[in-house]
């Protein structure tokens, strides 16, 4: 039996690996932060609580995993919160990288270790972006710096000065039902389900017009095992390689949750209203961004190649899977409420 470490376990890409894992009889250890919710994570995950910042911890925590498989899913991934403590952000996401992947080497010197990196590390181009795609050394992001940082300085000299497996995952947006209500996709889908069935008024957004590179969480984890299953690691951009609109995922989420919109104006001026002229999106200048003139697309030509990889998934299959659930959710909450006594 494989022994797999998943950190970062009670979140959306850790619970489906942790499924995945289960399902093909890995016996499966997870580090959660403490407080996080576990609901998603399979009974059968020896869960232990910590922080990745607790390096005593994260050493104890591979020598009981004796992992065969490490799958590095934890970190700062808020960009509020990164650019609030930079500090602590490259302390999580680069310097306990080093220490995870020296501590797993140790216990198993034939260790498979994925890191999971980010398109943030990409500059933007109006190509799309490949596993050689130049690097955005100058940013302000701390996320980003964090990232590309800990690529060269642990994964891809691991693989250069030890000759061992490690190798990083570039991920592109990826969502599903069980994304944090942060994300913008998610803060969609709940807020126009709680509009659907009276539990909200309105939905308040940036710039609409904003594109991204969204794909279904559960296929990208599947693209993660499938890359420490080859004989050679390989960095590999995980992506759906369409670009969508903030806009079309709104009214897709309408559509499917029969909401009637009609959008009027443009820019911070834009809204949109019901058939009954009720305005039930709206912009918030607080919000508003300017358009990338590149927005960041994914090349999954590699993936294809090397690990038979490619999303089946699209946009709008995903934006309707994530609004029923939420719609279905919202309506639970709602019952359960009105079912409690005064």
């Amino acid at each position: 039996m494989k022994r797999a470490l998943i950190t970062g376990v009670a979140g959306q890409d850790g619970t489906y690996l942790a499924e995945l894992l289960v399902e093909k009889r890995y016996h499966v250890v997870g580090l959660a932060r403490s407080g996080s919710d576990l609901v998603h994570v399979p009974p059968e995950v020896r869960c232990i609580r910590g922080d990745l910042a607790d390096h005593g911890l994260i050493r104890a925590v591979v020598s009981e995993a004796r992992p065969d498989e490490v799958y590095n899913l934890a970190g700062v991934t808020d960009l509020k919160t990164a650019f609030s403590d930079p500090a602590a952000t490259m302390r999580i996401n680069h310097e306990c990288v080093g220490v995870l992947l020296e501590a797993c080497a140790r216990v198993n010197p034939d260790v498979r270790f994925l890191q999971a990196s980010s398109s943030e590390v990409f500059l933007p181009s109006p190509r799309p972006l490949s596993e050689g795609s130049p690097r955005d050394w100058g940013t302000n992001n701390p996320y980003a710096a964090a990232k590309m940082l800990a690529d060269r300085d642990f994964v891809a000299r691991y693989r250069k000065e030890k000759g061992g497996f490690a190798c990083s995952a570039f991920l592109f947006n990826h969502e599903s039902p069980r994304r944090s209500e942060k994300s913008a996709l998610r803060k969609i889908t709940r807020t126009l389900a709680g509009i659907r069935c009276g539990a909200a008024t309105s939905l308040v957004m940036g710039n609409i017009e904003l594109s991204r590179d969204w794909g279904y969480a559960k296929e990208y984890v599947e693209a993660m095992w499938r890359m420490l299953q080859i004989d050679t690691p390989n960095d590999l951009v995980i992506a759906s390689g369409v670009l969508s609109r903030v806009r079309d995922a709104i009214d897709v989420a309408a559509t499917v949750l029969d909401i009637d919109l009609a959008w009027h104006g443009a820019g911070v001026d834009a809204i949109a209203r019901d058939g009954s002229g009720r305005p039930l999106v709206r912009i918030s200048p607080e919000l508003y961004k300017l358009a990338e003139p590149w927005p960041k697309r994914g090349d999954i030509g590699e993936a294809n190649r090397l690990i038979a990889w490619r999303p089946t998934t699209d946009f709008r299959s995903l934006v309707e899977m994530m609004a029923l659930e939420d719609y279905h959710d919202v309506l639970k909450q709602s019952d359960a409420r009105a079912s409690r006594p005064d």
